[in-house]
């Protein structure tokens, strides 16, 4: 093993540290999704990535999965990585192989999103009423919402034990990732009104 690797060049060093680190963090996502603890890995992460609360897919909140997140980079890392050291030597040119590697990886985020998309449908059109079982659930924002309803965000609520991902948006205050929220209303049935848990009166 050792052998191998130092007889790696430079370049080929540095993608299969892209590959391995990716493919390592794309399994424990897969694991902590399957456990449950998907919600707070994101956030932490997303925390530190938005730099507190920023929405950096550009869209103002507006889109329902965000483009620029750290899970999808992991993907764009996993397609782009495993795709360079598997074609390299049957594409000798570099910008030839680069590109086509960019274009898998691109290929990989938007299949999985669209996955995301399609569970997310069916979570809605399941047996859980979002009208009448999300107003009063407790959960955490995984994409900033701005303030006043002039956007929307994303939340992760638990509805029966099991964690729902929601369009949201809020009266007050601009809420960053990773803030504690309420269900004051259900707006649709894809977008819930939310406020901080900390300003609740009791």
């Amino acid at each position: 093993m050792v052998e191998w690797w130092t007889s790696l060049g430079v370049m080929m060093k540095v993608l299969w540290g892209i590959t391995l680190s990716a493919s390592l963090i794309f399994v424990i996502q897969s694991v902590m999704t399957f456990i449950g603890a998907d919600a707070d890995f994101n956030a932490d992460f997303d925390t530190d990535i938005d730099g507190g609360g920023a929405d950096i897919d550009g869209t103002g909140g507006h889109s329902g999965m965000g483009l620029l997140t750290f899970r999808n980079f992991v993907n764009f890392c996993l397609g782009f990585g495993w795709t360079s050291v598997l074609l390299k030597e049957q594409i000798a040119s570099q910008s030839v192989l680069f590109t086509v590697a960019a274009i898998i990886g691109i290929g990989l985020v938007a299949i999985v999103m669209l996955l995301f998309k399609w569970i997310s449908g069916m979570q809605e059109s399941g047996n859980i009423d979002v009208f009448k079982q999300a107003v009063d659930c407790t959960g955490k924002v995984y994409l900033a919402i701005p303030a006043e309803r002039k956007g929307e965000g994303k939340v992760q609520i638990s509805i029966n034990n099991a964690v729902r991902e929601y369009n949201a948006v809020t009266d007050g205050s601009a809420l960053p990732t990773g803030t504690d929220i309420r269900v004051v209303e259900v707006v649709s049935a894809s977008t819930l009104l939310v406020e901080e848990v900390n300003t609740l009166i009791i």
